[in-house]
């Protein structure tokens, strides 16, 4: 089973869908059965990398709100995201552009790191308030899942992996989807935003069912007819 994940760094419902995806699974018995894809997503591809605005302004800002609103709608998602065990820390956040983290993270995954690079970038950004536009901090944590340090530099000072960005971005418009996290199971359902574990548990246990339900035997050839089977031997006797 095949489960691509569309999400962004800077998005925090994205961390918690996450983890209530990881929920799922850790009751689902075929996880092992099961691959997780991430895809790359931009909320704000325009946003510099590089500002002197906090998370809290850049949401005034963006949805035209006061300053207070933007922190009280903040702290309630730091309070959904304790809810599974994640520490927000809205006021040290780092807006930046996340083009680049998202270029690591299909460095990793040509190197088998996509899942640790995920995870570390997340926790980053929305943890330990460190600049993910900034490229020595990204090969700082490429070292740490375990990816040489100096090739990811090298990487993020070229332009490789724009066009596997560029791709996933254009899959995921064409396949409408206008906000993240949004997962897609075996390219036949979709759930919309951090939904709940027994949400995608009840997905994985359909799309499971599906892919094994025992389906039953056409007959090729058969007479249209008569509805009868060709040349054959049956009940003790062959049809001549």
């Amino acid at each position: 089973m095949k489960v691509e994940v569309w999400s962004d760094f800077a998005c925090p419902f994205c961390y918690i869908g996450k983890r209530h995806l990881e929920g799922a699974l850790s009751q689902f018995p075929n996880k092992d059965q099961v691959e997780i894809v991430y895809r790359s997503f931009q909320l704000d591809p325009t946003m510099e990398r590089d500002t002197n605005m906090d998370i809290h302004s850049v949401l005034a800002s963006k949805y035209g709100m006061p300053l207070e609103q933007a922190k009280s709608m903040n702290d309630r998602v730091a309070q959904q995201a304790k809810s599974v065990g994640l520490d927000y820390h809205f006021d040290t956040m780092i807006p930046t552009n996340t083009f680049d983290a998202h270029r690591l993270a299909h460095f990793a995954a040509a190197h088998g790191k996509m899942t640790e690079m995920k995870e570390r970038l997340l926790k980053a950004y929305f943890t330990e308030s460190l600049h993910l536009g900034d490229h020595e901090v990204l090969a700082q944590l490429a070292s740490e899942v375990g990816l040489d340090r100096e090739a990811a530099l090298a990487m993020l000072k070229s332009g490789e992996y724009s066009d596997k960005v560029q791709e996933d971005k254009r899959r995921g418009a064409e396949i409408g989807i206008k906000g993240v996290p949004f997962f897609v199971f075996n390219n036949k359902y979709a759930v919309s935003g951090a939904q709940p574990d027994e949400v995608f548990l009840g997905v994985l246990d359909k799309v499971w069912e599906e892919e094994n339900a025992a389906a039953p035997l056409t007959l090729v050839g058969q007479d249209e007819k008569e509805k009868t089977a060709g040349d054959n031997c049956a009940d003790g006797s062959c049809k001549l």
